[in-house]
């Protein structure tokens, strides 16, 4: 029944929320798409989606899994009310936690901001 469900927002989902926001949203997550999904910025973004999808506390039995990483992540991205450059900034956040993973190994969480 779930064999090709994603627990953590997967990169081949991003393309499906480029039209949610406006032009500078629209942007990001067309220049994301096209990169691999290995690639910093596109490992940012997941970083990004996983915080705001709350990808780590869902399980294949919840409701959010039921529906699947593009309704979950549609819908999350939707009842924000961030703008695009709040949401560009969430975005640049996530990408300096992750750069400073790579360059150091160090994992910074929440409790640290």
């Amino acid at each position: 029944m779930y064999s090709r469900c994603e627990i953590l927002f997967p990169h081949s989902r991003v393309s499906g929320l480029k039209k949610l926001k406006g032009e500078d949203w629209r942007k990001l997550t067309d220049r994301i798409t096209l990169l691999p999904e290995t690639d910093e910025e596109a490992l940012a973004f997941s970083h990004m989606m996983i915080k705001l999808c709350d990808c780590l506390n869902c399980d294949l039995g919840s409701y959010k899994a039921a529906l699947g990483c593009s309704a979950c992540s549609q819908r999350t991205i939707n009842a924000l009310r961030d703008t695009d450059q709040q949401l560009i900034r969430r975005f640049e956040k996530s990408r300096k936690e992750v750069r400073l993973y790579l360059d150091e190994g160090e994992l910074q969480t929440e409790e640290a901001d």
